[in-house]
């Protein structure tokens, strides 16, 4: 119920103590929100972007546990309910997406572009200054993933109508079972338009696109718990 007030009852909220104090409360609220707790408030789902939750009985399930005894990731519709949510009311652009058995989550508040845009994982802010994309994902069930401005001096820096970053990218990928994180920053030769992460036999990969995951041809390479 704090959560729902404090999300409906924005415009009078931010009259009396600010737009910055307002959105870190939300923040913090919606951090410790479970699944159920944001079918209930009324934002949209992975299975409706578009409007509020028609289902809450369904995406308010708790996962059920899994034949090979892993989380079970939520997915939607059941049994796994959904694994993210998104506010399609109010300004702040509400993005909460769990990872597998919900054991983290990642907050975003959108704000109507990357400059503006905030991230927190597991309640902890991350990248305060930094753009950030409009999403990001979650990895393994272990490290969130998501693009973030690239350098400006980049020899193939630009941008494309329509993308919601410059053309080439950095990336944060951050470990949210050790709450490290690692950001990562594209050479003069590394071209990052959309690159890839995956992790395999303790080492975090990440590719500059599809084609040099499946070529198997990282660009950079580093073991699960470095700092």
């Amino acid at each position: 119920m704090d959560l729902r007030l404090w999300w409906r009852e924005q415009n009078g909220l931010v009259a009396l103590i600010g737009e910055e104090r307002y959105r870190d409360r939300l923040a913090e609220l919606l951090s410790r929100a479970a699944p159920r707790d944001l079918a209930a408030m009324g934002l949209g789902c992975s299975r409706r972007v578009d409007r509020a939750c028609r289902a809450p009985e369904v995406c308010g399930q708790d996962p059920g546990p899994r034949t090979d005894g892993r989380p079970f990731s939520r997915s939607g519709p059941v049994p796994g309910a959904c694994s993210s949510f998104i506010d399609c009311y109010s300004p702040h652009g509400i993005r909460v997406g769990f990872s597998g058995g919900d054991r983290h989550s990642a907050v975003m508040l959108l704000r109507g572009g990357p400059v503006e845009a905030r991230l927190w994982v597991d309640g902890v802010p991350l990248l305060k200054g930094q753009w950030l994309d409009d999403g990001g994902h979650w990895l393994e069930e272990r490290f969130f993933v998501i693009r973030i401005g690239g350098p400006d001096d980049h020899p193939e820096q630009g941008y494309t109508i329509g993308e919601w970053l410059h053309d080439i990218v950095s990336l944060l990928v951050y470990d949210a079972d050790l709450r490290i994180p690692h950001v990562l920053v594209p050479g003069p030769t590394e071209n990052w338009r959309y690159p890839v992460v995956d992790v395999r036999d303790g080492t975090v990969r990440v590719y500059a696109a599809e084609e040099a995951q499946a070529a198997a041809t990282p660009d950079r390479e580093f073991p699960v718990g470095a700092r």
